[in-house]
Parts: structure tokens; sequence; C-alpha cells
């Protein structure tokens, strides 16, 4: 590929752009000396709503995990341990890239497909809330068919497939080297799914979608997904496009407002011909956290910002989404 020289902030392509944002980024685990090494992160600390720490390539059954494969062959992947906090469910077991293994191929793929690397690279602050939620909420997922939309390695998708009710889970991302690492944390916890159908599948908001797929999904899910501007709009049609037209059909992203990102894609949402609620305070305990850091009660995170780092809880429906059915026992109905 063509080196270029530098570029100014206005005429860098948006793939450009995304990576300046990325650059740099990791995820330090304030619990464990060994992942602050190892896993590649955003900065500074987080909600750790699921308690995970990083396992060797040796490690044992001793665990609590029935694995079918235990890591990837790679050198430059780790695996980590995600303790989910329900009774039926094992935890999980996820392959993930190393800190600062970043090679051409990625800036290749990114250009390629004109998406960004956020999945690959590091893991916002809403990922390991989302899959808190929709575990401590799993009832509103029995016998629904659901889909997890930019995952990332697939925690949230992962912990439905695993702790709920779930009839059939789709876990999807754009980037296919991502979705590669979403088919082996599959593949790997595949005896916790139970008899429930999940699968791995490469999503691209703005390609037309295969017909079998449109109006088959009673639930979506996403994290931190409408942070570029640049991609509200096809991913409010591809929700649009998903999701049942039933007022039993929702859609729950959790996402901060990052100055006025999430507005515009609300507004984007509206435009459409879809409704929206936003719920601040959705969980007991992430709005501790949130207040604790806020406070500086908890030191764990000093550069806490809220409009960058809360994730507020957004459902889409086609009806009113205070009067969806299975969702009105959440905070805001």
């Amino acid at each position: 590929m063509e080196r270029e020289g530098p570029r100014s902030a206005s005429s860098a392509p948006p793939s450009s752009l995304r990576w300046e944002i990325l650059r740099g980024l990791s995820w330090l685990d304030a619990s464990s000396q060994v992942d602050r090494k190892i896993i590649s992160r955003r900065t500074s600390s987080h909600f750790n709503m699921i308690p995970r720490h990083f396992i060797s390539e040796n490690f044992s059954g001793a665990l609590d995990v029935p694995l079918e494969v235990r890591h990837s062959d790679s050198k430059r992947d780790i695996s980590v341990l995600y303790k989910l906090p329900v009774m039926t469910a094992h935890s999980l077991v996820l392959t993930q890239r190393m800190e600062n293994e970043v090679d051409l191929k990625d800036f290749e793929i990114s250009n390629q497909f004109n998406i960004d690397n956020t999945g690959l690279l590091c893991c916002w602050p809403s990922e390991d809330i989302l899959a808190h939620f929709c575990l401590k909420n799993k009832d509103i997922f029995s016998g629904k068919k659901v889909i997890e939309l930019g995952s990332g390695y697939g925690l949230a998708g992962l912990a439905i497939a695993a702790g709920t009710d779930a009839r059939e889970v789709v876990i999807s991302d754009g980037n296919p080297q991502v979705v590669d690492y979403l088919q082996l944390n599959i593949d790997t916890n595949i005896r916790s799914f139970g008899d429930k159908k999940v699968k791995a599948m490469t999503l691209h908001w703005d390609q037309k979608l295969d017909s079998c797929m449109l109006s088959s999904f009673d639930a979506i899910v996403a994290s931190d997904c409408t942070f570029f501007k640049e991609f509200h709009e096809a991913l409010a049609l591809t929700v649009k496009s998903l999701l049942k037209n039933s007022e039993r059909s929702t859609a729950i992203l959790l996402s901060p407002r990052r100055g006025d990102s999430l507005d515009k894609f609300l507004v984007k949402v509206e435009e459409i011909g879809m409704r929206s609620e936003v719920v601040e305070n959705y969980d007991p305990a992430v709005w501790q956290r949130h207040l604790m850091f806020l406070s500086g009660e908890d030191k764990s995170w000093p550069n806490y910002d809220e409009d960058h780092f809360y994730p507020l809880l957004v459902k889409l429906s086609f009806g009113d989404p205070t009067e969806a059915p299975f969702l009105q026992t959440l905070p805001g109905n």
C-alpha cells in the first residue's frame, strides 16, 4: 500500500481519523498488573460489571468452564475469563488481541471496508455494562431471536447465549477479522449455550441485507455504536430493517452522549420513522458506580468524564418504546 504524506484533520479520510482516535488507547484493569501489560483496552479504568482476569494458555480443567477450544494459535492473542453474574451460567473464556498488536493488514481492512477497528483494538466502557444489563434482565430475551450489532469480541452476545433463554443469538460485526475472533469464541464456549442456536456473521450496516434477515429479530442489542456520525444513518436503517415490525420488538443500545453524537443519531432514528426513549438511570449498581466516579469517591478512574464514558440506555421501537410489553418492567417505563 502506497504511503502518503501527513494530512490535515480536515482532509483525512474517515478511516484515518478513526485510527487517530484509537491510537494509544488501552484498557488498564486496576485489578491485575498482568492485564495492564497484556490486554488491548481503553485508557484508564472502567465499570467492572463483569469480573474478569487473564489466564495462561496452559489453564486446566480446574476452571468451571466447559471448553471445546482453549485458545487460538496466534502468539499475539490471549485468553480472558469472564465470570458471569448468573448462577445458572458458566464463565466465558474469550480470545482477544494482545496490546500493541497492530499490523498493516488492520489498516488495509479498515480502509477496504470503510470500518473502524474499535472491536479489534479496544473495548469501550459500555460493553461489559451491556452484558451485565442483559443478564440482570434476562427474562426479556426468553424465547427471542436476538442479534448483537458491532459486537467486537462478543461479550454481550455470548452472555445472552450462555445466561438467558433466548431462542437464537446472532453476534455480528463489520470487520471480518473481528468475526474470526467471534467464531473462535463461540466455538470455545459452545457447551455453555445449551440447545440454542448461536452464530457469528459479518454484517456491514451500509450494505443490502439478505432477505431472510429482514424483519426477523425480536431484539437487537448494541453498545458504543453511535460514536462515528458517518455511520448514524446506516445503523438506524439496519436496526429498522432487522427488527420485527411488532410492538413486542425493541432494540436496546447503550451509548454515552459524546457531545452531540447520540442526539444526532436519535434524529436519524426519528427521520426513518422509528421511536426512541433515553433512560439515564437504568441499573442501581451501574448508577452508583457512575456517581462514585463523578464525586471522586472512587479514584480508580481519575479521568472519568460523564459525557464520554457514561452510557445511556436507548430503546428503539416502531411504536411507543415505553409500551413494549417485554420491556415494561425496565426503569423509565
